[in-house]
Order: C-alpha cells, then structure tokens, then sequence
C-alpha cells in the first residue's frame, strides 16, 4: 500500500529521473511524481526513453495526461510493466497547450469523460490509479462543482484525489501566474474530506514549511509539496523525518551529494549532460553560508570532460572547507549510492 501522506508534486523540467534520485537520498519515503508524460508520447513514441527511472526512486508515481481512454489505458499498461508504483491522471494543468489537447483542467468540465479514462486505466493496470485536480475552473468553483466531479470519478474506482487548492483559470491567466493566483482555499479540500471519508484526500500548493503541513495533515490525508521542494531542496528531509519519524534519515548534505558522485558519474559516461545533473542540485544549500559559491562551483565555464567528472567532488570539496568538516577528497563520509542500474 502507498503512503501517501507527504508526495512532491509532478512539475515539467523539474521533477525528471535526475531530481527523483537525488531527492530519493534526501527525503527517503516520500511519494515522487514524474514530470507529465502524455499518453500519446507514451504509446506513439519512445516510451523506454520517457519511463526510464532507477530503482532507487520508489515509491515513484508516473503522471499521464490525456483524454482517450484506449490511449490512456495503453499508457498505464506501459508504466505498470515498468513498475512505477502509481499511475495518476493530470486534471490540473491549465497550459493552453493541454488545453488544445482536450486534457487537463479543461476535463473537470468532462468528469463522464474522466470516469470512462479511469476506468479504462484500472482495467489496464493492477497499481492504484489516481488523479490530481483543482478545486473548480473558470466561474465554476463552487464546492457542489467539485464535489460532483469527485463522485462521477470515485465512481469509476479512482479512490485518492490529489487537489490543489486553487481554481484555474483557462482564459485571462497564464499558466505561472496561475500558480500564484488566485488565492488559495484550503478550506475546500478539508469540506471534500468531510464529504467524502472513505476516499483519500491530498491537499497541493502553497505548503512550504514543517508548521504548514503540520496543520494540513490535521484535516486531510495527505500534503504534496511542489515548487518549494524545488527551491529548497532540503526541507523534505526535514518534512520526511516529521511525517515518518527518525528512520526516515537523509545524513547531511555532504552525505547526499556524496552518494549521488557515483550516479552522476555512471550518467555521464552514458550520455548525460553535465547540467541535466547539476541543475537540480543548486537550491541545496538554500539559506545556508556559501550558498552562492555552492552555485557558481556547479557552474562551470569549461566543457572538458574531466572538469565535468570531477566537478561535483570541486563543489563538495568547497563547501566542506567553508564549513570547517572533511570533504570527499579529504576523507569525509561517502555513501553508497542507493542505485545505478536504470529500471527497463
């Protein structure tokens, strides 16, 4: 059974295969979620190259979006043959690109159309099917709007329902601002909880700090942390440890890169870029003395492909010195990695 009670939401050019295994070393059981994969990149495309993910990563959900159900139901028979653990249907995303291809929040007007998508998909697969949604779209964010497309798709057999807490808006709003705006109304995703006891509720956006989710959890079954994760890299090993206990350790910071040294190393001797490593390591020491140095070490001007191998040990090594403790070329603590064999 997946806990769900803490997750990192799926993000585009944010949560791909590299940020999952380095957010693995730090927050050791919280859920993951892969970027959006639509379901006719899944079923038209190169599908070993979209599902590729380490061992490392589970529990790891695998995010479709899509509106045909033959299709999405093909999609999630191909993630489930890949073990992800979850497959979840994006009902959230307000991008005019989603839009166009009839998926997305523009669905939540369609939830008979939704219902017959998670049908299909739990035909298809053996693994829980979830969605993600919004409280309501466009003028329609009253609860009775939600809590009527909740039904339709409990109905189908979708038993937990990620909610971000704000409307979207398909017109009028891009996709960033929308965000940010407009206010959020956690109110209404605790009223869906109460509405409906006997399936699990997960509430998303806004939450960025342990007191935060502290509370959340008080009323709903779960908390899905998105950009702050991103940002600050570091908190979920401290949400990991309050939502699990102290088993749920990640070491330090040095610890976390050190064991992602041998990751990054097999990536690069098979094809890698170094800045698909690097870039999402940047917000690890958010807040933290030598942060700016930590980032311009990450960074380096020259393409040579020793600089590159040894350029995580040089930025390790830096930070180790300024915080006065061994780095790895000085001895200090380097774990092994939790994987590098990729999963087929």
């Amino acid at each position: 059974m997946i806990d769900r009670r803490l997750s990192v939401a799926p993000m585009m050019e944010r949560t791909d295969r590299h940020f999952r295994y380095f957010l693995r070393l730090i927050a050791p059981r919280t859920l993951l979620y892969t970027e959006m994969v639509t379901a006719a990149a899944v079923t038209r495309g190169d599908a070993e190259r979209l599902l590729r993910f380490d061992p490392a990563e589970h529990p790891v959900a695998l995010q479709l979006g899509g509106s045909d159900p033959r299709e999405l139901a093909a999609a999630a028979r191909a993630g489930a043959e890949r073990a992800y653990d979850e497959i979840n249907l994006n009902i959230g995303c307000p991008s005019a690109r989603v839009q166009s291809g009839r998926f997305g929040v523009c669905l939540m007007r369609e939830p008979a159309l939704v219902a017959e998508c998670v049908s299909a998909m739990r035909e298809a697969v053996r693994v829980p099917v979830t969605v993600k949604t919004r409280i309501g779209v466009d003028d329609r964010d009253d609860f009775e709007f939600l809590a009527t497309f909740v039904e339709r798709v409990a109905a189908a057999g979708c038993r937990s329902f990620i909610v971000h807490a704000r409307k979207a808006w398909l017109h009028g709003l891009s996709p960033k601002d929308n965000r940010t705006l407009p206010p959020l109304h956690y109110e209404r995703v605790a009223e869906l909880k109460q509405a409906f006891p006997a399936l699990e509720v997960i509430v998303n956006g806004g939450v960025t700090t342990a007191a935060e989710v502290r509370t959340q959890l008080g009323f709903v079954d779960g908390v899905m942390i998105g950009r702050e994760a991103y940002r600050n890299p570091w908190l979920m090993a401290e949400l990991d440890r309050i939502v699990y206990g102290e088993t749920a350790v990640a070491g330090s910071r040095a610890q976390v890169v050190a064991a992602y040294l041998p990751y990054g190393a097999h990536e690069l001797e098979h094809g890698a870029r170094l800045h698909h490593l690097t870039r999402h390591l940047l917000g690890l020491y958010h807040g933290e003395p030598g942060a700016a140095r930590w980032r311009r070490e990450l960074t380096p001007q020259s393409a040579d492909a020793c600089v590159e191998a040894d350029v995580l040990e040089r930025a390790l090594d830096a930070m180790s010195s300024l915080q006065g403790c061994p780095g790895v070329s000085g001895g200090g603590r380097r774990p092994k990695s939790v994987s590098t064999a990729a999963a087929m």
